[in-house]
């Protein structure tokens, strides 16, 4: 092993997570993916790699649709909803800490992937995020450029149907999200109902660790009704703290100042229309309690 080799590896490895992050939606998933592609890399003859990047990037993508195959059935038989683990960063009152990242891997993006199957996942990612030529894409997955452009068609229309009909700016999401904290954190039924549409939806991943909805819950009385019963359930023991969940605003809930669960909310037109609670507690360990 060179010492350039791993310089290669390092200035690229942040994007090798991120494919990897996308693809699989578990933080230790992508990480031995991608040391696996280091391994890989290290051992392979570079007098034959005309591009390390590609090369890189090729059997990450490769290693995440394989390690995706076999966690089929894993999730399938995973107990309750299966929600993606979250990347968290606190929010503070800063201008600096204001700027929110991109939310192309939101929760909820990250949700309608799953629909799909491993290589038209693979496919929309590179194709419409990662900004891959059909070539490439083509070199990528063994597969012909037709067939890789019917992929990501097939993609395309499937996270058309889950996606909300409107989209809304940063600054109304977390606007809507931020009274929606406070009228949480007051046990104010009435409030939260207002900013809740008719046909909110709510799904809870306990992993079977903790106690957790394993139904999906919806309407705006039972919504509001479930945050009502959590203040009731535990009196002054329970704070809200907005942070950024895989980029876009969403809360951490605390309870006796421990991390209950993460939160992420999709806005449309206006309203909350899609809640993802993550209580699983394998999925929240980066969280520190509060402080």
């Amino acid at each position: 092993m060179k010492s350039a080799d791993l310089l290669v590896f390092e200035t690229l490895r942040p994007r090798l997570f991120l494919i990897a992050y996308r693809m699989l939606g578990m933080r230790a998933d992508a990480e031995d993916i991608v040391q696996d592609a280091w391994l890989r890399f290290s051992a392979s003859r570079h007098d034959e790699v005309r591009s390390a990047e590609a090369w890189l990037v090729t059997i990450t993508t490769r290693l995440s649709i394989d390690r995706l195959r076999s966690l089929k059935n894993e999730r399938e038989a995973y107990s309750g909803w299966w929600i993606p683990e979250p990347v968290v960063e606190m929010v503070e009152d800063t201008p600096e800490a204001a700027a929110e990242l991109a939310s192309e891997v939101s929760v909820a993006m990250l949700w309608v992937l799953e629909r799909l199957t491993p290589e038209e996942r693979a496919a929309f990612l590179m194709r419409k995020v990662f900004d891959c030529d059909y070539d490439e894409l083509s070199a990528m997955l063994g597969k012909s450029e037709a067939a890789c452009r019917q992929l990501v068609h097939r993609a395309q229309e499937r996270i058309r149907q889950e996606r909300p009909r409107f989209t809304v700016s940063k600054n109304m999401h977390r606007a809507v999200l931020d009274n929606f904290m406070k009228a949480a954190a007051s046990a104010d039924r009435d409030a939260m109902k207002s900013l809740l549409s008719a046909d909110v939806e709510y799904r809870a991943d306990g992993g079977g660790k903790v106690p957790s909805l394993d139904k999906l819950l919806v309407g705006t009385g039972r919504v509001a009704g479930l945050y009502w019963a959590v203040e009731h359930a535990f009196p002054e023991r329970v704070v809200y703290k907005m942070a950024r969940v895989n980029g876009e605003p969403g809360l951490i809930r605390y309870i006796d100042g421990k991390v209950e669960s993460v939160q992420s909310f999709c806005v449309d037109d206006g309203e909350i229309s899609r809640i993802y609670v993550v209580r699983n507690p394998d999925k929240l360990q980066s969280i520190p309690s509060l402080q």
